[in-house]
């Protein structure tokens, strides 16, 4: 006889070697543009007649040229098998169709399929047999009268009769070495007790065992079940219409209808759960299943089609738990949902191939899991839109030839022997909503009917807890959930809306090769689009709302912050929220991006703004090794290596609940604010990654310089060292003030300003910090968020005209620190300074987006609100604490400078040989001045070590 395929080792075979696998998504297909279409799937023209006894004949002329399929399904499988005993006949008698006929032996017959070059095989299931040959057209009478004759007159001997017994027990034996074949069987048997369905295609072992026994059985199986009734020919190709249903009439037509029916028993409800463990005698991979009852495949209801799209959404190739357990940890080589079409109801698998017997536990809580999302979310419309395309377009698409639709066709013509049954089912498909898929997660994926198996090498599973219940958890999943983030609820009545997430997460945690990874994953949230919209489309929505959503990153903090006006706030939040929660990471918006941050450090930073690359290189020189080393928008080769899968990772593991403070300000509704909370409590993950601790800064020994060469006008200079002293310690409000006193930025009354500036004439602004201030070019004032565990005081000398003034300055700086240490403020300094700083403190918080920000700011430090902490901070302060503070924490010994120079050799002999510096002006300065000068121009800087580094090795 001709090798077979049986039909549902190949539809194992097929679920396993792809793992779900759907068909790619075709993004442009929506339901605009099919309803401009014929919304039958299956459109092809076919003439369907009935004859007289009952058969029906289908014929479907193609355009693909000589080839044509001739498919016979005949409604007969082992569910028809009702008698004990008689299990597996279906499939037996499968065989015994090509043992030849009265009028052509089984040799005779095989030789003229060889003849015409025929491809010929069949198949059975559990609803129903069927027998395919593909061939040339020019044999299609000939091959209309071999299998008429076959299905009319088929004759056997005895000896034939035995002999294929053997052989089908060779096939289940054969079969039995497949795993995937015993959990099957395993699960059926118990699975039902009553229906037909409890044992696979194959029978019992004890069944196929006997058999040999049957041969009476066999003519009567044949004489109830191999009728025209009971039968389709479906002829498809290319062929003529009406000389093909000629054909079919002459050498079908007298075949003689039969009256034979059998009642199926009908399951009774499923009561409890079950467990079953597979001991496999031999070496294979793990396997973890769980198996619901399910439904029939009844065109007119909608439960097939829900749970065929709840299998896809939820466990398909693109689902949450296949990433994670397949693609992110491997746990797993391979996940599936099996649900296949039966005319009565069936079974659902969820079945996993672990690629370790330690992953049971794992792999069993992640299904558990998606069971319960899926009962208690609705699934995205967009998704499931996609899905619904997906199928409608790769049905279409895998009906290429001839063969194909006929393969096709014999599938759903054993219902009612009619084609529309496949339009039928893609109509109830097109109909299912985000309801429908959550309604059928709730009425099949259910604690009564669960079958839980494993099948492993080992006697039994260990650490595997096999009792647990869905109801219980799918109850705790409804009951109302506590945010996983904190809200900072500052709502008020202004018109202006504005909303922070702040993360309590940043560069810091770029890992090590990766540097600006989290600078980049910030702007594809905020500037990559969404899912469903491209960053296009969502600037143009923003645009007549005048709103904003922007990105700013730093060492332990990410806020994506932006404004609305109230009147618009739902539809601004709509496109917020998609951003964040669905980021779109496409290939060409992360290709731009990064380019941009590139851009961004070798042109913006590196070549236009020497005052802000000097600071940048301080902090890099500063905090070497440490998690605070490197660049916030990372250095250009980490970027270079940077991949889209990286961004996703660091999304998922960095960007979650826990790490979440949502600050909202302005008149945002109840509703809205209620509606936020629930979106980011249901889609963003509880917790990901643990935080990179973030220890001291290295020590620094000495006084050291690092002299950036670049082609530059003049020279930028800044130094500094790591102090102990953030926002949360005692001290801060009073260093505060002193760095106030010395160099308020952007600020003419303070110290450094009026003795180098405003005395001298030699720059912009000389200012100082003892907290990180970026973009300091720009802004009068601090940014909020960008909170810090690990602080250093800075000085910061605007460019100067030469490598002698910035020698000069330096030496000025360093002189007046030195004096300020020594000698500590005056009393009038210190009133002056305080009462500046009692009224200033208020002014940094002008807008209502400061205030949330800054409060924001406190909660990460654990302070009160800022104003509050500086106005009874300095309240309470005195001279003395101050000049204290000063000797506490101030100090010359230990100092890294960095300059940013053209004629980095000239001003590295200057400060190694402690050159003079003398000043010259332009008009007359006052005598004390130029005592002063004298002395400072020779004033000692004592650099331990002095090096250069060209600008094209900075941040690289």
């Amino acid at each position: 006889m001709q090798p077979k395929i049986h039909k549902m080792a190949l539809l194992l075979f097929t679920a396993l070697l792809v793992s779900c696998a759907s068909q790619p998504v075709n993004k442009q297909a929506n339901a605009e543009t099919r309803k401009n279409q014929d919304d039958r799937v299956f459109n092809q023209d076919y003439d369907m007649r009935t004859l007289d006894n009952g058969l029906k004949a289908i014929v479907v002329k193609t355009d693909y040229p000589e080839v044509v399929s001739l498919q016979i399904p005949v409604q007969t499988g082992s569910r028809n098998e009702v008698e004990p005993g008689k299990s597996g006949f279906a499939h037996f008698f499968e065989h015994m169709m090509f043992r030849g006929t009265e009028n052509y032996s089984q040799e005779e017959y095989g030789a003229m399929l060889k003849e015409m070059g025929a491809d010929q095989n069949a198949y059975t299931t559990d609803d129903y047999t069927n027998y395919h040959v593909t061939f040339v057209k020019d044999d299609l009478e000939k091959m209309l009268e071999l299998e008429a004759d076959r299905f009319k007159n088929l004759k056997f001997s005895e000896a034939q009769f035995r002999t294929e017994a053997l052989a089908v027990k060779g096939e289940y034996l054969k079969n039995s070495a497949n795993p995937f074949s015993k959990l099957f069987e395993t699960v059926r048997k118990n699975a039902y007790q009553e229906h037909t369905y409890r044992h696979t295609t194959m029978g019992f072992l004890e069944d196929i065992e006997d058999m040999p026994n049957q041969m009476d059985y066999a003519l009567t199986f044949f004489d109830r079940w191999y009728r025209p009734e009971k039968a389709a020919v479906i002829v498809v190709g290319d062929v003529d219409v009406e000389q093909t249903h000629d054909w079919i009439q002459q050498y079908f037509g007298d075949w003689e209808e039969g009256n034979y029916t059998v009642d199926i028993p009908v399951e009774p409800p499923a009561k409890g759960s079950q467990y079953h463990h597979i001991e496999w005698p031999s070496q294979t991979l793990p396997m973890f299943g769980l198996v619901f009852r399910g439904t029939d495949a009844d065109p007119m209801k909608k439960d097939k089609a829900a749970l065929d799209m709840l299998g896809q959404i939820y466990f398909g190739q693109n689902s949450d738990v296949y990433q994670e357990l397949v693609v992110n940890k491997q746990l797993a080589d391979s996940l599936f949902f099996y649900s296949p079409d039966s005319k009565d109801p069936g079974l659902i698998y969820i079945l996993a191939r672990l690629t370790s017997q330690d992953n049971y536990p794992a792999v069993k809580q992640a299904l558990i899991d998606t069971i319960v999302r899926a009962r208690t979310e609705q699934v995205d419309s967009e998704e499931l839109a996609d899905i619904k395309s997906a199928a409608r377009y790769g049905f279409a698409n895998s009906l290429d030839n001839s063969e194909a639709i006929g393969d096709m066709l014999a599938a759903v013509v054993q219902y009612d022997r009619n084609p529309e049954t496949v339009n039928q089912q893609y109509a109830r498909l097109d109909e299912i909503t985000a309801d429908d898929v959550q309604w059928a997660a709730n009425e099949y994926l259910v604690d009564d009917g669960r079958i839980m198996v494993t099948l492993a090498q080992a006697e039994e599973i260990a650490n595997l807890d096999k009792d647990f219940s869905l109801a219980e958890q799918v109850a705790k999943a409804n009951q109302p959930k506590e945010p996983g983030f904190q809200v900072t609820d500052m709502r008020n009545n202004s018109d202006i809306v504005d909303i922070n997430f702040l993360f309590n997460t940043g560069a810091a945690q770029d890992p090590e090769g990766k540097k600006g990874l989290a600078q980049l994953t910030a702007a594809m949230i905020t500037d990559g689009g969404s899912e469903s919209r491209s960053i296009k489309e969502i600037q143009k929505a923003m645009r007549p709302m005048a709103a904003y959503f922007g990105a700013q990153v730093d060492k332990e903090m990410i806020s994506l912050s932006g404004r609305v006006h109230k009147d618009k706030a739902g539809e601004w939040m709509d496109l917020v929220m998609d951003s964040l929660l669905n980021p779109g990471f496409r290939e060409d918006d992360f290709k731009r991006l990064k380019t941009r941050q590139i851009n961004s450090i070798q042109t913006d930073l590196k070549q236009n703004n020497d005052e802000e690359l000097g600071k940048e290189v301080l902090y890099e020189q500063l905090y070497e090794g440490h998690p605070y080393g490197s660049l916030n928008l990372g250095h250009v080769s980490d970027l270079e290596s940077i991949t889209l899968d990286d961004v996703k990772g660091f999304y998922q593991q960095q960007l979650t609940q826990n790490n979440l403070n949502v600050g909202i300000t302005g008149h945002l509704s109840d509703d809205l604010k209620q509606e936020l909370i629930a979106q980011l409590t249901a889609e963003l993950p509880m917790k990901g990654a643990e935080q990179v601790n973030i220890p001291e800064a290295p020590e620094l020994n000495g006084r050291q310089a690092l002299i950036v060469q670049k082609q530059t006008m003049p020279t930028a200079v800044s130094f500094g060292f790591p102090i102990d002293v953030n926002r949360a310690h005692e001290d801060w409000v009073g260093l505060w003030l002193v760095r106030s006193f010395l160099g308020e930025h952007r600020n003419s009354n303070s110290f450094l300003y009026q003795r180098i500036r405003e005395a001298r004439g030699m720059n912009y602004g000389d200012y100082a910090y003892i907290e990180y201030f970026p973009r300091g070019m720009y802004r009068t004032q601090p940014n909020a968020n960008l909170g810090r565990s690990e602080q250093i005081f800075q000085v910061w000398i605007r460019p100067l005209r030469s490598n002698q003034d910035a020698h000069f300055a330096t030496r000025v700086a360093m002189y007046e620190l030195q004096n300020l240490i020594d000698n500590g403020l005056t009393q009038e300094q210190f009133e002056a300074t305080r009462s500046f700083l009692s009224k200033y403190a208020g002014l940094l918080l002008k807008g209502q987006d400061r205030v949330l920000g800054y409060h924001m700011d406190s909660q990460f430090y654990g302070t009160d609100d800022f104003v509050e902490m500086v106005k009874n901070g300095l309240a309470e302060l005195t001279l003395a604490d101050v000049n204290a503070i000063i000797k506490k924490h101030l100090q010359t010994d230990d100092i890294q400078f960095v300059f940013i120079a053209k004629d980095a050799e000239n001003l590295k002999q200057r400060l190694t040989s402690e050159q003079s510096s003398p000043m010259e002006y332009n008009s007359e300065k006052p005598n004390d001045l130029l005592e002063e000068d004298s002395v400072i121009q020779d004033y000692p800087l004592k650099l331990d070590e002095v090096e250069i580094i060209n600008i094209d090795q900075v941040f690289q």
